[in-house]
């Protein structure tokens, strides 16, 4: 029996692909996040239970906040050393639906599996790659956990701790402990039950959330003084330099948290930060607090996301970049508020 309020996502297609797989691996997008790194693990670890012959791969490494879950134990980098990838039945790709996403892993593992699939709750791209045929993607699910949470019943898994962990982790990181759900019930009523298997949930928030070292607050100190207001205060724009993150003992991973931060000031709509990858190269995070549609931004530069959270890659001298991300934040608050639009 099916918990009371719960509304069920149709994942019967994607569990028959699993059943009828004996082999089967898991992976998710580069710069792996709570998301997609948590509902893999929980899979991994209920098909393990099932007997299935089952490995994840990752295209790169897994950020440290996430070793509590020991990812170590269980997964393999496409970037470092690594058993071959042979003959695999089935290839699930975690939180995104879009193949760029996970070259150059993706390229090898067309060579090697007979389906790939990708199992995802972002909408999928007007001007991206199509998503494999058979993939599940659903755009209510407030986090790819909760879709891996069906499919886990589907399977006939029973819950135990690694596998709830595991969940808990995805959902808790992608709602940022419940803020975003998408007005559904689900992602509360799952913690719910996930949390009946679990003695630690404090710590997981604590590993998640909690992770200022005081080389963070160094770093936060310094970059959120140069943090740029456009639009009557209503947009903020932040440059970060990978020399800053690495003099402060910090990975990609670490700049997460700095336009989360932002979104706190009470009169913003919308922020952009860009962090610098390599010299005139970045990755554009976008986030809105609803006002202002952002992902047609982050998809005209060839990136993807949600409607009010997006990022993308982005190539150029960065003023110029900045100057038409910019533009295309203040002609969106002009439309959605009749803002004058104009650099405070």
């Amino acid at each position: 029996m099916g918990t009371p309020g719960l509304s069920q996502l149709n994942v019967d297609s994607i569990v028959r692909r699993i059943k009828a797989a004996q082999s089967v691996l898991l992976s998710t997008h580069k710069q792996c996040d709570g998301d997609g790194l948590g509902a893999l693990l929980a899979l991994y670890h209920g098909l393990r239970k099932s007997g299935k012959e089952v490995r994840i791969m990752l295209v790169d490494a897994c950020p440290k906040k996430y070793f509590f879950l020991e990812p170590e134990k269980h997964l393999e980098i496409f970037e470092a050393p690594h058993k071959p990838i042979g003959p695999t039945e089935l290839s699930l790709i975690f939180d995104t639906n879009d193949r760029r996403l996970v070259d150059p892993l993706f390229t090898e593992l067309q060579k090697h599996c007979r389906e790939i699939l990708f199992v995802d709750h972002h909408p999928v791209l007007n001007q991206g790659p199509e998503p494999t045929p058979g993939s599940f993607i659903d755009t209510r699910a407030a986090s790819t956990g909760e879709i891996s949470y069906f499919i886990i019943k589907g399977l006939g898994i029973r819950m135990d701790e690694r596998i709830a962990q595991a969940l808990y982790t995805s959902i808790a990181f992608d709602t940022q402990l419940f803020k975003f759900v998408k007005n559904s019930v689900n992602s509360h009523l799952i913690a719910a039950e996930l949390l009946m298997h679990i003695n630690n949930a404090e710590e997981i928030h604590r590993f998640l959330f909690a992770t200022h070292t005081a080389g963070k607050v160094a770093f936060l100190s310094k970059v959120l003084g140069q943090v740029e207001y456009f639009g009557e205060g209503q947009i903020a724009v932040l440059k970060l330099l990978d020399a800053d993150l690495k003099s402060h003992g910090l990975d990609m991973d670490d700049s997460r948290d700095v336009v989360d931060m932002l979104m706190n000031v009470n009169t913003l709509q919308a922020a952009a930060l860009f962090r610098e990858d390599a010299p005139n190269e970045y990755k554009l995070s976008l986030r809105s607090k609803g006002a202002l549609e952002v992902l047609g931004i982050a998809e005209a530069f060839q990136g993807g996301g949600h409607m009010f959270a997006a990022g993308a890659p982005i190539k150029g001298d960065y003023d110029e970049v900045k100057d038409k991300v910019v533009n295309m934040l203040l002609q969106r608050l002009d439309t959605s508020h009749g803002s004058s639009g104009q650099k405070r």
